[in-house]
């Protein structure tokens, strides 16, 4: 149930696919370089099918007059500001103990949660605090793929809504791609054999996320990312209590 849920939430909302998962996952094995591996693949499947699928739509229509659903300017700019901070982060990941790196996650968790629950998501309102999320959002997606909500503030302001899922799947491949060739350099274990009856879950989430993904991009989902604000919160402190 939780990685249909992973799948629902990535395809949905185009980023959150870990930070919804990681807290109950957690609560059951303890160790995020056992799930961290299963998560990554399926962002890199599902992710670059949903890409894949918008393009040829696009390239499809009527003499190309629809726009690309990838706004690949900002990708790029924004790319070279989140490389380094990156890379620092998934050198931390494979090298910090997995209770204290489970307790980073779940305060930070904690924190995005509240972000939610009293609608006050993070916001960028110059080019320097741009450049502080960016890097701080590439940190922590290097030591736990959770970076997606600082990097959203910033995309937010300079991606339109129709092409920001899709930017950011692209971007999201890219860091974890990264992330899962450092992983097979160090020896952790990807968990191949488990992807035969995971993937099939991830995969029903993401086609009933698809739908949702259409529908809300014509309503205010506020009230969905409270409900969800409000169980993260609760999970974070469940999870810290055990830890």
């Amino acid at each position: 149930m939780t990685f249909i849920w992973s799948g629902f939430v990535r395809s949905g909302l185009g980023f959150g696919g870990s930070v919804f998962a990681l807290p109950f996952l957690l609560m059951m094995v303890n160790d995020p370089l056992i799930w961290l591996p299963l998560i990554s693949v399926h962002l890199l499947v599902f992710s670059s099918l949903t890409v894949y699928q918008n393009h040829k739509k696009t390239t499809t229509t009527v003499a190309s007059t629809t726009p690309s659903t990838i706004d690949w300017k900002y990708l790029r700019y924004s790319l070279s500001i989140i490389i380094v901070p990156k890379l620092i982060g998934v050198f931390g990941l494979v090298t910090l103990a997995p209770a204290l790196l489970s307790g980073i996650i779940f305060v930070i968790i904690a924190v995005y949660s509240l972000t939610y629950v009293f609608n006050k998501p993070f916001k960028s309102s110059n080019k320097t605090l741009d450049v502080i999320f960016l890097m701080l959002g590439g940190y922590i997606s290097g030591t736990s793929l959770i970076g997606a909500p600082l990097i959203i503030a910033v995309y937010a302001n300079h991606v339109k809504r129709e092409q920001l899922r899709d930017t950011l799947f692209v971007l999201w491949f890219i860091l974890v791609t990264i992330k899962m060739t450092t992983f097979i350099y160090v020896g952790v274990d990807l968990q191949l054999i488990h992807h035969l009856w995971l993937l099939p879950c991830a995969a029903i989430g993401h086609l009933i996320g698809l739908r949702f993904h259409d529908k809300m991009l014509t309503t205010d989902p506020v009230v969905f990312y409270r409900m969800l604000g409000g169980v993260l919160f609760v999970t974070s402190l469940i999870g810290l209590a055990n830890i």
